[in-house]
């Protein structure tokens, strides 16, 4: 039976700091590196072991990964990194204040900029007419929704894990909450309303069992 493991990278400095931080490469807080620590060792603890890994180019997820790895007692496992396993990119947003966006947009307009299936984030910063420079060409200007996030994962998701997946492998994904929150939502059918409400933890693998043809046979945290 084929099985899948995601990781949420743990706290990053960011988050820490409460930021918005999206696609700028930030390290993990000593919390994160914990988290990703005590990760590695609960996948040791269950027996899972892994035939490859992949993650993203941003700093927090490929240190997580390779953390879990490391307690794990699988730094051998190959580690495949991709840009489609980003963070998506929260356009104006990344860099503000969580709480302090909330104060001046609304905490509802602030949910929906950080949950909505299809909901872009600002360009700009209506209050500075900030723009943000993009951090890669393949960004999409004007930041992204889950809707783009999934559109940009999924490619990825059908050339290398499903493959790996139907070869009845354990992979291992260790990336961020809203590229993992869409491959969720395509993997177990989630509805775009529903997936509003969808958090993956950081530092807290979640392990699916997998049938033949990828439909969720179990699903469950370490």
């Amino acid at each position: 039976m084929p099985k899948l493991v995601f990781a949420r990278h743990g706290m990053s400095e960011w988050n820490k700091e409460n930021l918005f931080t999206g696609w700028v490469d930030v390290d993990l807080a000593p919390e994160g590196v914990e988290e990703a620590i005590d990760a590695g060792r609960k996948v040791k603890e269950a027996g899972i072991e892994f035939d490859i890994a992949y993650t993203s180019v941003l700093t927090r997820a490929i240190k997580t990964c390779n953390y879990i790895l490391e307690y794990s007692k699988q730094l051998w496992v190959p580690v495949v990194k991709s840009w489609r396993l980003n963070e998506r990119h929260y356009g104006a947003l990344q860099g503000l204040n969580k709480q302090e966006t909330r104060d001046k947009y609304g905490d509802e307009q602030v949910h929906i900029w950080r949950r909505s299936y299809d909901v872009l984030p600002p360009l700009t910063d209506p209050t500075t007419d900030r723009r943000y420079a993009l951090l890669d060409p393949k960004t999409i200007p004007g930041g992204e929704n889950l809707k783009v996030t999934l559109e940009r994962a999924l490619p990825f998701w059908e050339d290398k894990i499903a493959p790996d997946l139907r070869d009845d492998k354990i992979v291992f994904v260790a990336a961020h909450g809203n590229s993992l929150r869409a491959l969720a939502k395509h993997i177990e059918g989630i509805s775009d309303d529903d997936i509003m409400d969808l958090e993956i933890p950081t530092g807290q693998p979640l392990v699916y069992d997998l049938n033949d043809d990828l439909t969720v046979a179990d699903k469950y945290y370490l």
